[in-house]
């Protein structure tokens, strides 16, 4: 995919600053699909600060490989601030990661419902020191690739503004 410059100068923000100030991320990715990571590592040099991604489209993938509880999917669902909270989590501590961001949500165009639209991303980023955002955002049903680009700027976002 070739990334809007928007989000290319903050992928180029986080490679600067975190390689400066030693710090290393990793993704945990569900409607993004990798975006986030592949965002990052547009930029010469991410290796120094991307430490991995996790694409974990189904729920079988979040409970594997980031630790997400069976229950929380079953009383929230995929699509949820409780589950983004275990997903960066996982993310976190399945990693060498200083900082994570996870998003799940509803990129469109079909697959909403009332409760949860097309549009509608719950992201959340962590430091290893416990500091946490969450966002609910509701992007609308615009298309499948701007609530996904929407959601990688949003993401990068909150990573630096963790690591301020």
């Amino acid at each position: 995919m070739h990334f809007p410059d928007e989000i290319l100068a903050l992928a180029q923000t986080i490679v600067t600053d975190f390689t400066a100030k030693g710090l290393m991320v990793s993704t945990a990715e569900s409607c993004t699909g990798g975006l986030i990571a592949g965002a990052l590592t547009e930029i010469p040099g991410s290796s120094a600060v991307v430490d991995r991604g996790f694409v974990t489209y189904t729920n079988l993938a979040k409970m594997e490989m980031l630790g997400v509880q069976e229950r929380t999917l079953a009383q929230f669902g995929a699509v949820s601030k409780e589950t983004a909270l275990q997903m960066v989590h996982g993310a976190l501590f399945r990693s060498h990661a200083d900082l994570s961001v996870a998003v799940t949500g509803v990129a469109g165009p079909g697959g909403g419902s009332v409760e949860k639209p097309v549009g509608l991303v719950h992201l959340a980023a962590k430091t290893r020191n416990g500091e946490l955002i969450h966002h609910e955002m509701r992007y609308g049903d615009i298309g499948r690739d701007k609530v996904r680009l929407a959601t990688v700027k949003t993401a990068l976002e909150m990573l630096i503004a963790l690591a301020k």
